[in-house]
């Protein structure tokens, strides 16, 4: 099994926005609303919201191969790119999304593992993410990588307001 990564350009853009709708779909179909799905999807990755994305400084996007064929993609944001005020000293972890056939092989510890590593890199002291309160798998696997829960905002799928725990990790 070989597992590597490499950063996403402009180029990726196609590639970036096909897995991030199958990765949501798979995700969290079956929980919401296809009117809601739909709404989330088409405001959060249409071509012209991910150019945005993959153009802003402040945000990478790193997608994560096993044996030589992607599997999924990384996003992290530093300072006005993070998607709350969390200061500075913190990187977020806005995504790791893995393909459904390609998870069970340590690929979402191997991303967290990469977003640390950047967060070292820039001398970043605390590590965040938001994750999807009835997302108990994800909540349990970033409990056991050290993370706490720190606090809560709301996000919207469709019309639907729905609640992010906000998990942190000091590194420091």
């Amino acid at each position: 099994m070989t597992l590597n990564t490499k950063k996403c350009t402009l180029e990726d853009i196609g590639l970036l926005q096909e897995i991030s709708v199958e990765t949501f779909n798979e995700t969290f179909m079956n929980q919401n609303s296809p009117k809601n799905m739909k709404a989330y999807l088409e405001r959060a990755f249409n071509l012209k919201q991910i150019e945005k994305e993959l153009s802003n400084i402040s945000s990478q996007f790193f997608f994560v191969y096993f044996n030589s064929e992607v599997a999924g993609y990384l996003k992290v944001n530093t300072n006005d790119a993070q998607s709350e005020e969390m200061g500075d000293e913190s990187l977020e972890i806005e995504r790791i999304y893995i393909m459904s056939k390609f998870q069970k092989h340590g690929l979402g510890k191997y991303l967290l593992n990469k977003a640390i590593e950047i967060t070292m890199e820039y001398d970043k002291k605390k590590i965040w993410l938001g994750v999807w309160e009835k997302n108990e798998n994800a909540i349990a696997f970033y409990k056991k990588m050290g993370f706490v829960q720190t606090g809560a905002h709301s996000f919207y799928m469709g019309d639907e307001e729905q609640i992010d725990f906000i998990m942190t990790k000091t590194l420091i």
